[in-house]
């Protein structure tokens, strides 16, 4: 018996290490849509730098790196993600930064969770609270979530410009939970993504107006 257990502990060990695939962020596995992608050297290690489309006026919209073959519905995403303020970037923008799901073929659908870091440590307690958020492509952006249900799909937590940040995003049907760094507990909860619980799609690194990012350590866990 002990040795049919550690048998199948080690299937199940296998089993898990094959399911969970460590994504290589080169220029054959991405494809940009509506922003500029290079691979650069950030203190010594190769990473993807993403700045979006200057021509691409308002928030919330498809600009992010299409990770190829990606066809993603339930599981965990990991990334850690750095973001700066780009020189041309307004007094506004707070280095949004973060990651895409669920983005159908045609990039006319999606989910996303992004950071704003320059909020994180603001003096101001109302910036703070618009830390983390969510929203849906099309038709919830987060001006609509914030007008509709405030305060529902943002959160608080401690994070900054110009640091390497740990997001890892576990989705199940219609649920999101975004973890932070090594914390135990998730930073945010969504308990009704706007795409439903059947949506799939593929995976991207999402950045916003003003944001000079730079993503690494890319892994996509999918499961039932």
């Amino acid at each position: 018996m002990k040795k049919l257990r550690t048998v199948l502990f080690l299937f199940l060990l296998v089993s898990e290490s094959a399911y969970s695939q460590k994504i290589v962020l080169d220029e054959s596995n991405l494809v940009p849509n509506k922003v500029y992608m290079q691979i650069v050297s950030l203190e010594g290690e190769k990473v993807v730098r993403v700045v979006k489309d200057s021509t691409v006026k308002e928030a919330d919209e498809p600009t992010f790196v299409k990770i190829k073959n990606t066809k993603f519905k339930n599981g965990s995403i990991e990334v850690e993600v750095l973001s700066r303020l780009l020189p041309t970037a307004a007094p506004t923008d707070r280095g949004f930064i973060g990651l895409a799901f669920r983005i159908d073929d045609m990039n006319s659908k999606f989910e996303s969770i992004y950071v704003r870091p320059a909020n994180g440590r603001a003096e101001d307690q109302v910036r703070r609270n618009h830390s983390i958020q969510y929203f849906s492509f099309p038709d919830y952006k987060y001006e609509r979530l914030r007008k509709e249900n405030p305060e529902k799909y943002e959160s608080y937590a401690d994070m900054g410009l110009n640091e390497w940040i740990k997001m890892k995003i576990e989705i199940q049907g219609s649920q999101a939970k975004l973890f932070l760094n090594k914390n135990k507990y998730p930073c945010l909860i969504v308990n009704d993504l706007k795409q439903g619980p059947d949506a799939t799609g593929a995976v991207g690194l999402f950045v916003d107006v003003g944001t000079d990012g730079y993503f690494r350590n890319l892994k996509i866990s999918p499961s039932k």
